[in-house]
């Protein structure tokens, strides 16, 4: 098994001993080892890198054993030196001999790859002369990141020194919570200088506006206040108001999501999110242009709100919930939207499948064209938990659940729920091993992952009652070796939002399983409640799962998801991102808010638990079959996009929406978007097939019922009600 590094808290106390002034260090993990057992790493024995170099004083040069030379870096805060240990180790401490350009603030870094970097310590006081930061982490690289120079000059160091174990096992003791939110998370208060935050938000778009598989994540965290800024949002990246309530935290400017960059249409907008803020928009319109995995909530909009590009190009998203806006939603070009549990103004725009349960504001039921589905009430809610500071440190809100809902959980007051304070939380960072997550987890702590991608070797078992799993920054979970990434018990009251799984290139059986088959529990006083959980199989690297969200316990409670065989990226083709089906539904009494189910290669969802709930529904079949030959499902014409298992009794279903767009053999015909057993418990409603251009062929919307969907103008076939 892959070892994985540990980090190791020091005492307050030990500090004296460290040679930092000012105190400044602050380290995460439990009680530090032995130093006795650490020896330092002879010349030649580490390769060193670098961020820059002045002139001739290279990196190689702090590590030669040669005190009268050095290393020197550009004359800027963020620069760093990186020392390649040959192999991975214990590190107990870092001996840092200054120049007399020395680092004031600086980070410990560890990494097991050299590119996914973990903070082992952090000094925030530093004075020059002779460092030692005693550390206890494991991992074969080390970097010592630059924050803030001492000088107007870079940084300078004579000699780097690291000691180091034996390298076995570190010692396996009790985990402790809390600790910082590593540097993939950027928090802001009232005081942080505009400019400064502009330029980070400006950073990250630049680097993540066309990035959708790359490994850069990032959360920005606003503290209560007022803020002039424009945030631009790319790829895997959140921006959050870090308030109790959405008005404690005010974006005079806008949190922006548009198009450009795919030539004005926004059909790839996926991976990003704006949560628990008010936005006053300075054009007095906000945009937020986006497609699947993009969810608003907890937003108020001071203005209007525009879900289309500015060039008016397509769209296929997307969902708000808990959001208020006191001007008119503009949906315009976008496909299909779920608005759930929201105050609007008013609506303007329809064009496939636009569902609203629980909406002040909506526009009236109507189906088809406009194709307005409304629910009155959404039957039974829990919002996301969400990251918060409560006035001295952090604490996760987890809103309490509610049947029968309307309108927001803030206006007018609180949301309801539960304050978990940071401290009973494991932070978990990239390069944190499955094993490690899994000892935290029993002892009882809820888990937060920061920013970054978790490659586990083992499945990661949430099996305490209530547990909290929450991502920040779109963490990305990827299985390795073919086991399941995440496995939830058949236990009350698990919430976990906010995580990206992402297919392992090792086939599995399942991407992420809620409960086990069989299970039975009622939890219908405290469900399993997921919230912005995303599941990609293709695009990073050729995924390959059978199922890739399967859900046995009853009573759970699905709140936005998207599961996606991929279409684009790397790993791509029928044969190489393979996968069967990307949900499916046993347990019972299951309620479900924004499926989006896309490109799988046999049913997109299958659901044969009873008095199931869906509360809109968007499919794309997959887009790849070779030819008519590989898209048979027995004797008949492919495989329907939802499907109802025969022996179902009682399911409801509103606003479902399945789309063919046959891009490799267009003749393609798929006998019926929609299958289900004709009985009087099955209720679905507003209904539609979709050929996209003519790419394909769904001969029916319902079993043997509803037009053929076919030919290059795009027109939908609608079917208001089955049964």
């Amino acid at each position: 098994m892959t070892r994985r590094r540990t980090v190791r808290a020091k005492t307050v106390a030990a500090l004296a001993t460290a040679g930092i002034v000012g105190g400044g260090l602050v380290l995460a993990g439990p009680t530090a080892a032995n130093a006795a057992d650490c020896e330092a790493l002879g010349v030649g024995s580490v390769t060193a890198t670098a961020s820059s170099s002045e002139g001739p004083f290279t990196a190689n040069l702090a590590v030669d054993g040669n005190a009268q030379t050095r290393w020197g870096s550009a004359f800027a805060d963020a620069e760093w030196l990186a020392l390649d240990l040959g192999e991975s180790r214990d590190i107990c401490s870092v001996q840092i001999d200054w120049e007399a350009a020395y680092g004031r603030g600086y980070r410990v870094q560890v990494s097991d790859d050299g590119s996914n970097w973990t903070t082992a310590a952090t000094v925030t006081a530093g004075d020059g002369g002779s460092d030692t930061v005693e550390v206890d982490a494991h991992g074969r690289w080390l970097r010592l990141e630059g924050t803030q120079r001492g000088t107007g000059y870079g940084y300078s160091i004579f000699e780097l020194e690291v000691l180091v174990g034996d390298g076995g096992e570190p010692p396996v003791g009790e985990i402790p919570g809390g600790g910082d939110l590593g540097p993939n998370v950027h928090v802001y208060d009232d005081q942080t200088p505009d400019s400064t935050i502009q330029s980070e938000l400006d950073a990250a778009f630049t680097a993540q506006e066309t990035d959708q598989f790359g490994a850069a994540r990032s959360q920005f965290l606003f503290k209560p206040g007022s803020y002039d800024v424009h945030a631009h949002v790319g790829f895997n990246t959140s921006i959050s108001g870090a308030g109790r309530n959405p008005d404690d935290v005010t974006i005079n400017g806008g949190v922006w999501a548009d198009a450009q960059w795919f030539g004005g249409n926004a059909t790839q907008n996926f991976w990003r999110s704006v949560e628990n803020l008010a936005i006053v928009p300075h054009t007095g319109e906000a945009r937020w242009a986006v497609s699947q995995a993009a969810p608003m909530r907890r937003v108020h909009v001071k203005g209007a709100l525009n879900l289309a590009p500015s060039s008016y190009g397509w769209a296929s998203g997307g969902f708000i919930a808990d959001s208020k806006v006191d001007g008119a939603v503009r949906s315009y070009s976008q496909q299909q939207w779920l608005s759930r549990d929201s105050t609007f103004g008013s609506w303007e725009g329809s064009v496939w499948n636009m569902v609203f349960s629980g909406v002040e504001g909506s526009p009236a039921p109507h189906f088809p064209n406009p194709s307005h589905t409304v629910l009155d009430t959404s039957p039974v809610t829990r919002e996301k938990p969400y990251l918060y500071w409560d006035g001295d440190d952090w604490a996760v809100f987890v809103p309490s659940l509610a049947t029968n809902t309307r309108g927001t959980t803030w206006e007018g007051g609180q949301t309801p729920g539960e304050s978990i304070p940071i401290d009973e939380f494991y932070v978990a960072k990239p390069g944190d091993s499955a094993e490690r997550i899994n000892q935290a987890l029993a002892q009882g702590l809820n888990l937060l992952l920061t920013p970054g991608i978790f490659h586990v070797d083992e499945t990661i078992e949430v099996d305490r009652p209530g547990t909290v799993v929450l991502g920040l920054g779109y963490a990305t979970i990827v299985n390795d070796g073919g086991v399941a990434a995440m496995r939830v018990a058949d236990v009350d009251g698990v919430k976990l939002a906010g995580v990206l799984f992402d297919a392992g290139t090792t086939h599995a059986p399942v991407l992420l399983e809620v409960g086990e088959p069989g299970a039975s529990a009622d939890h219908s006083d405290d469900p399993i409640s997921l919230h912005d959980v995303f599941l990609r199989v293709g695009g990073a690297v050729a995924g390959k799962v059978d199922d890739a969200l399967v859900v046995h316990a009853d009573d759970t409670l699905v709140d936005h998801i998207w599961s996606w065989r991929g279409d684009h990226g790397e790993g791509i083709g029928w044969n190489q991102n393979t996968a069967d089906r990307g949900l499916v539904v046993d347990g019972d009494d299951v309620t479900a808010y924004g499926l989006f189910v896309e490109h799988f290669q046999q049913y997109n969802t299958v659901w044969s638990g009873e008095r199931g709930r869906t509360v809109f529904y968007q499919s794309e079949l997959a887009y790849d079959p070779p030819n008519q030959a590989a898209w048979m499902n027995g004797a008949t014409l492919g495989w329907a996009g939802y499907k109802v298992a025969d022996e179902v009794d009682d399911h409801q279903a509103w606003g479902v929406g399945v789309y063919s767009y046959n891009n490799v053999d267009p003749s393609i015909v798929t006998h019926s978007a929609i299958e289900a057993p004709a009985k009087p418990g099955i209720r679905l409603r507003n209904l539609l097939a979709v050929s996209l251009g003519g790419n394909g062929i769904i001969s029916h919307v319902v079993n043997d019922l509803g037009d053929e969907a076919s030919g290059t103008d795009t027109i939908p076939s609608y079917l208001a009600s089955f049964n």
